[in-house]
């Protein structure tokens, strides 16, 4: 057809240039495989299934096709197997009476099984009768799961992938015993399939051997059937009596277990990526210092305030607010009203005297937002200011000698409290390096332990009122301010100082952290990351391209969950 079609191009004429117009729009069509285009009923099909004397199974196919209008001509037929133990020189077929021009001894749409190739195939329409024979196929008695001195049979007729078939088929199975087992020895089982009688009929053939016979008028040609029978084992070889395999005790079918652990296994390295990249995408929100703070200057910046060393720590962002809060109270700027969720009353008007930075009125003036969304990104484009403030006093210097710095401070700071004497000194000390200890990553374990053990009690700050709502509608005496039931001691020279057991004081401080992150940045991550978007934005993508195709695939296996049984599995193919 090619050397024809090159001979016609030669001549110029419009025959050459209508073939040539056909060809290129063929080759603009999508196609698919021609097994794709085959379709057709099986009115009927028989089987005659011979368990031989040797341990081997004979298998005798009569199938009869209708093939459909406009399908693709029958030429070729994958019949099933029981497995791969036969030889391709023990099969014969034909088609209409004429024998197959090609068997391939493995089809590739089957597990196993030939791929049968006629010359004569049955045209779209038309009708035609398959024959085949196979012997020899070995493997396939098993030892009975019932009884250890039976051999199980089990058989599977060839059956047609269901994109391929239409209609119903009067099926007859008939099994042939092997010769010289008495009829009061063997025993049949079937899986109960619809259509087909509760037991088979039993008779004789014309070699004298028990046969069982299942029929069903209307079967499906693509539907799996499976038929057994068992007898004794000294009717054949022990050595053809294969032992079930952990698999079939088990009733799985290996493919299948493999698959899903492929699956899991698949699923499982989904799930630590998506993991994994949820985990990378939170750790990248809390990332919010520019990265040039990063180069390397030298030298220690000083004077920075604590929490503007936090921001170079890169501490959370809850934590660095509520520095600012005991900053802002500390300096008598605001009361708090209300603490789950967290109100202040900022001072009206600001007290001149109390030194407030940028960053804490803006902290106040947020505050004074009622609209809770609105405070929350005041609160963020302040927190905003004050990284990029924070990378621009960082310039020259040396962020990981200022880092180290910073760190020694807050660590000095907590040796100080711990090492205090008194109670009140240490009190003291707590109070003027309140801001520096909360810097400690361990700021809650460490607040816990110095003043929540041992049934002290502490030294309140003189600005604590400010602080604890309960603590300032209490009242106090002698100059201060207790809370409920608080006793209060004496100095020398008889000024009366409030205090709180000692538990009570450490659980408030930890408190504050956890009202700041809870009524007013509310989800932490969400918070830093819309400042982290600001300050230290992810790189842009990178522009490239790429394509990919698809891959399709198809086919069919068949396995028996049977323990103890040989399972002729068979079909799905053409």
């Amino acid at each position: 057809m090619v050397r024809q079609f090159l001979q016609n191009l030669r001549k110029p004429s419009w025959r050459s240039a209508l073939l040539l117009l056909g060809l290129l729009v063929m080759l603009a069509m999508p196609f698919s495989v021609s097994a794709q285009d085959y379709y057709f009923a099986v009115p009927r099909a028989w089987v005659d299934v011979y368990w031989e004397s040797d341990g081997t199974v004979t298998v005798d196919y009569e199938v009869v096709f209708q093939n459909g209008t406009g399908a693709h001509p029958i030429d070729v037929v994958d019949l099933g197997l029981p497995n791969r133990q036969y030889s391709a020189g023990n099969i014969t077929a034909s088609m209409n009476g004429q024998a197959a021009s090609r068997i391939e001894a493995q089809s590739p749409y089957i597990d196993a099984g030939p791929a049968i190739y006629f010359s004569n195939p049955i045209p779209a329409g038309g009708s035609g009768t398959f024959r085949a024979r196979v012997t020899g196929i070995r493997q396939v008695l098993y030892t009975d799961n019932l009884d250890d001195d039976y051999a199980s049979a089990l058989f599977m007729p060839n059956y047609f992938g269901s994109e391929f078939t239409y209609g119903t088929t009067d099926l007859t199975v008939i099994f042939h015993l092997p010769p010289g087992v008495q009829p009061a020895e063997p025993r049949w089982h079937t899986e109960g399939h619809v259509g087909f009688p509760d037991e088979p009929v039993t008779g004789r053939d014309n070699q004298g051997r028990i046969t069982y016979t299942w029929r069903n008028p209307s079967a499906s040609p693509s539907r799996e059937y499976i038929f057994g029978a068992s007898f004794p084992t000294h009717y054949v070889p022990a050595s053809t009596i294969q032992q079930p395999n952990i698999w079939q005790r088990l009733g799985l079918d290996p493919d299948f277990v493999i698959t899903m652990l492929v699956c899991c296994c698949f699923g499982l390295i989904m799930g630590i990526i998506i993991w994994v990249a949820v985990a990378a995408d939170r750790r990248r929100r809390m990332q919010y210092l520019p990265p040039k703070i990063s180069i390397e200057g030298h030298g220690i910046k000083r004077g920075l305030t604590a929490p503007e060393a936090a921001i170079l720590l890169e501490q959370p962002m809850d934590k660095i607010l509520t520095m600012m809060l005991f900053s802002a109270i500390k300096k008598g700027a605001a009361e708090v009203e209300k603490r789950d969720p967290l109100e202040l009353k900022v001072a009206s008007p600001l007290p001149a005297e109390a030194g407030l930075r940028d960053y804490e009125m803006e902290f106040l003036g947020a505050f004074a937002q009622s609209n809770k969304t609105k405070r929350r990104k005041e609160l963020q484009d302040m927190m905003v200011r004050l990284v990029k403030g924070v990378a621009t006093k960082m310039r020259g210097f040396s962020k990981r000698e200022t880092v180290d710095f910073y760190r020694k401070i807050s660590e000095d700071a907590w040796k100080q409290v711990e090492a205090a004497d008194t109670p009140k000194v240490q009190s003291q000390l707590y109070e003027e390096n309140l801001e520096w200890t909360m810097m400690d990553k361990d700021y809650n374990r460490r607040t816990q332990d110095v003043f929540g053990g041992g049934g002290r009690s502490v030294y309140v700050p003189r600005w604590w009122g400010s602080y604890d709502p309960t603590f300032r509608t209490a009242g106090a005496g002698g100059g201060g301010r207790s809370g409920p039931g608080a006793p209060t001691k004496s100095t020398g020279g008889g000024v009366s100082l409030p205090t709180l057991p000692g538990a009570d004081f450490a659980a408030s401080m930890v408190q504050g952290v956890q009202n700041m992150a809870g009524g007013v940045v509310g989800n932490l991550s969400d918070f830093t990351g819309g400042v982290t978007k600001v300050t230290n934005p992810p790189p842009p993508p990178s522009r490239t391209s790429s394509s990919g195709g698809g891959f399709s695939g198809g086919g069919s296996s068949c396995a028996c969950a049977c323990a103890g049984c040989a399972c002729a599995c068979a079909g799905g193919g053409r």
